[in-house]
């Protein structure tokens, strides 16, 4: 008797711990990549890039990461319309890129350098946070600086994903009620 009211208090725990643990779901988040890793993707399997430029110093950079890259209409839109890449304006790593090598020019100084690839993708405007949208060439569409939460963010993410911003003007495009 005692060794079956034993089987079954351990199968009733391990029932317990199974359906706590499925009930634990895994949070969403957007599958941020490298620019390399992108833009390898972008060859094989042509999608809009989406470039968030940041630094690790930035404030605004860290309440993007913890409220609007966490917002899941954000993240489900952008996993499913754009190549998502986090990119460190003071990076030390190079990348080639078009037949250029970018570096930062002073990775190791006292005071931290400007990556170059960071500088041509901002068109020398450096400003923390700012996101960059390239097309399926790899080419720059527009610039979008300062921390921006969802309900900003995601007007911006449909009128690139969708084209709109070949044939329609921002403000148009936003009285169309695209938000």
């Amino acid at each position: 008797m005692k060794k079956s009211n034993f089987i079954l208090a351990i199968i009733i725990l391990l029932s317990i711990s199974y359906n706590s643990n499925a009930q634990t779901e895994t949070p969403k988040k957007i599958n941020w990549m490298s620019f390399e890793e992108a833009v390898k993707l972008n060859d094989s399997a042509p999608k809009k890039i989406f470039i968030d430029i940041y630094t690790d110093w930035c404030g605004w950079c860290k309440k993007m990461d913890q409220t609007t890259f966490l917002d899941e209409e954000v993240i489900d839109y952008m996993n499913e319309h754009f190549y998502a890449v986090k990119f460190n304006a003071e990076q030390t790593e190079s990348v080639d890129f078009m037949g250029y090598t970018f570096v930062n020019p002073n990775p190791l100084g006292t005071q931290k350098g400007t990556h170059q690839l960071a500088a041509a993708l901002l068109q020398g405007k450096m400003s923390y946070p700012s996101y960059v949208f390239l097309n399926e060439q790899n080419i720059g569409i527009t610039v979008l600086p300062g921390y921006v939460d969802a309900s900003k963010l995601m007007p911006a993410l449909k009128y690139v994903a969708t084209n709109a911003y070949l044939t329609t003007q921002w403000n148009d495009f936003l009285k169309q009620d695209n938000k």
